[in-house]
């Protein structure tokens, strides 16, 4: 093969590749297309063949992609370089108007604010991730600081940019993440439900159930094959490019190829909100997917920054949720489920009842007071909801269609599971088992011991647990560790690898970070923020142990209801016997980076850019974080130290202006050597 038609087959797949994103914008975004469906797909046909004649053309921005890859084993997970966090809710017009108030009292100011306010989707929210205007990673949310990769997947999403537009107005950002939310059309659900069901296949719950699964496909093949759609809501890290309002960043990412939801309202004031919020609600049944409230942020970027944020959500944001779908049926039952602490939860079992496209069957009641309050009754009509459009709760017994059969609840003196006295404690609305030896107790110590923000024990889920309590192999936390493959495989779908690779999970988790043992332990009112709050408190478990509630009290953050609790815990002689038994049995419990290490960058704000040759930037992150530091997407005269890689953006520019101290990679280095990181000696 000639240099001459090397050459002239390359120019011609870069020709067709351009081209092809060219169509998918207009086509796909703007709903505008200039060619017919047999030019394109002649097209597509053609780059297709060349690129299977010369693989080497075959780059990952190819408009090819789309049609899927091969096959993973597995998937990985990334980190967020900027969290995405959950917002605040509220659940009407009040809510709009009182949250305009705080964002006015933490801006000091009475003038009217202006937010950008868009439909809530009720979707799956990814992180897409371009270099030089590429598309280089997808992520899902995850838990907000970490999610799966599933690049291939998004790939088969036509409405993406695997290429971004380069408009003559705009730089092409060195780096740009875009988030944004996965969605399916309603009409798109039902057709592809109709497929499953004619195919003998489990049916989706509703679009979103469909659109999760979908993207969650190991074999993109089978993604590209779902009706999955996307509307981009904003952007986490941005290089190369500057936003000052949330209005603006969508006026430029649609510049940029991404698709916006066309019903954004963009700068508009808290009233005019509530009205949207009213019309939005009553278009909300002929919209071609599903939604389930609005979206209300301030447009201003520097109010986000003087607003800030919580550990779990920005002040500058909230969702502002729609009347939950409600439907009638009737009370079948109403039993007690018993959880790990013990508290006794009346349900009702209902005749299944669909609501916003999901069966439901059964409502929590709470505790023995929201029963009375409701008066809920065996055998009542009742008209039941899924609040926030997602937890079945019971409105309102409709006491019309009462027959004077029905048959009140009562809360049952012993425990429904082990028998042993349920008592009422004085100040509180629920009864508690008293026996901490109770099997439902040791059930749902066990998932909370092994979940995620625990032990972290893949494989050891619900099913297994109930087998392993109810058959009496496990009679306490300990006991997991004494775990066996031979003793797995007698039980229900365990075979010998499955049952090999629990053991071997099990085994790495005994390696543990203080705030995760403290989390995995179970200690009432201790979740994940007060967890850490006592890790970085105390040096060990033995010296958290010997702390009594006055000196628990006096730690910020925490109040005189959970130090009790924590004190109490420590006081009780079993629980410090299964901490002593886990370590004699391999538990390592290590202690969380601070000391030397916060006492170096503590009260620092640094601010990244460029590419670090070292570290991938989320490392760089964590490791200023371990540090004692914090990490800014922006630069401002607060910020101590800009760290710059290669191809740094206009944050360098920026922090010479400043006068804000720059380090290059090497001196990053020795910084984070000298606050005790080792990090050998590249």
């Amino acid at each position: 093969m000639s240099s001459e038609l090397d050459e002239k087959t390359r120019r011609r797949a870069e020709f067709l590749k351009e081209k092809l994103h060219y169509h998918n914008y207009r086509y796909f975004v703007l709903d505008d297309p200039e060619i017919s469906d047999a030019e394109y797909d002649r097209m597509i046909q053609e780059l297709l063949d060349l690129e299977a004649r010369y693989p080497r053309l075959a780059t990952p921005d190819s408009p090819t992609a789309r049609v899927g890859s091969a096959p993973l084993e597995k998937f990985e997970t990334a980190a967020h370089s900027v969290p995405m966090l959950s917002l605040d809710k509220g659940f009407d017009e009040k809510d709009i108007l009182a949250f305009d108030q705080r964002v006015k009292r933490g801006l000091n100011t009475k003038e009217d604010i202006l937010y950008t306010v868009e439909p809530k989707m009720d979707g799956v929210a990814v992180e897409l991730v371009y270099r030089q205007g590429v598309l280089e990673t997808a992520t899902t949310r995850g838990d907000g600081y970490t999610g799966e990769v599933i690049t291939p997947n998004i790939k088969t999403i036509s409405l993406v940019p695997l290429r971004l537009n380069q408009p003559e107005d705009l730089p092409v950002p060195g780096l740009l993440e875009v988030r944004g939310e996965v969605f399916m059309e309603t009409a798109d659900f039902k057709k592809l439900n109709q497929w499953r069901m004619e195919n003998g296949l489990a049916l989706f719950a509703n679009p979103r159930n469909a659109s999760a699964g979908s993207l969650r496909q190991l074999d993109s093949s089978v993604t590209a094959r779902r009706p999955l759609r996307i509307y981009v809501y904003g952007v986490g890290l941005a290089e190369g490019i500057d936003f000052s309002s949330h209005a603006e960043t969508l006026g430029i990412l649609e510049k940029l190829g991404f698709p916006v939801n066309p019903l954004v309202r963009r700068r508009i004031t808290a009233d005019q909100t509530a009205q949207y919020y009213r019309e939005l609600d009553s278009r909300r049944p002929g919209l071609a997917y599903e939604i389930d409230g609005i979206v209300m942020k301030v447009d201003r970027y520097d109010y986000h920054r003087r607003l800030g944020a919580t550990s779990r959500s920005p002040r500058w944001a909230i969702a502002i949720k729609f009347k939950a779908l409600q439907e009638r049926t009737r009370v079948k039952d109403i039993t007690v489920q018993v959880g790990r602490t013990g508290a006794l939860t009346p349900v009702a079992v209902l005749e299944p009842v669909n609501i916003g496209g999901v069966s439901v069957s059964r409502a929590s009641l709470h505790n023995e007071d929201e029963v009375a309050k409701k008066d809920v009754r065996i055998g009542d009509s009742v008209l039941v909801q899924r609040a926030g459009d997602v937890i079945p709760e019971i409105v309102k017994v409709i006491d019309s269609a009462r027959t004077g059969n029905e048959k009140p609840f009562e809360m049952p003196a012993r425990c429904p599971v082990c028998g042993s006295d349920a008592v009422r404690i004085e100040d509180e609305a629920v009864t508690r088992c008293i026996n901490r030896d109770c099997p439902a107790q040791l059930k749902g110590n066990i998932r909370h011991f092994a979940s995620k923000a625990g032990f972290d024990i893949d494989g050891l889920g619900t099913k297994l647990i109930d087998q392993l309590v109810d058959k009496g192999i496990i009679k306490s936390l300990a006991d997991i560790f004494r775990l066996d493959a031979g003793t797995l495989q007698g039980l229900e779908r365990m075979g010998p690898k499955s049952a090999q690779n629990l053991v071997d999970a099990i085994t790495d988790s005994k390696k543990i970070y203080f705030s995760r043992f403290l989390y995995a332990l179970g200690i009432r009112h201790v979740g994940e923020y007060v967890a850490r709050l006592l890790a970085s408190r105390y040096e060990t478990i033995d010296d958290l142990a010997a702390a009594d509630s006055r000196e628990l009290e006096a730690i910020e953050g925490l109040g005189p209801v959970v130090a009790e609790s924590i004190a109490e815990f420590f006081r009780r002689r079993e629980n410090l016997e299964t901490i002593k038994t886990l370590q004699e049995l391999g538990l390592r419990i290590m202690a969380e980076k601070k000391s030397q290490e916060v006492r170096a960058l503590k009260g620092k704000t640094f601010v990244l850019t460029g590419t670090l040759a070292s570290m991938p930037r989320s490392a760089a992150r964590q490791r200023i974080e371990e540090a004692g530091g914090r990490v800014a997407g922006s630069v401002s005269s607060r910020t101590d130290y800009v760290v710059a890689g290669e191809s740094p953006g206009s944050k360098l520019d920026k922090a010479r202006d400043l006068g804000v101290t720059v380090l290059n990679e090497n001196d990053f280095m020795q910084l984070l050597r000298a606050a005790g990181f080792s990090l050998g000696n590249g």
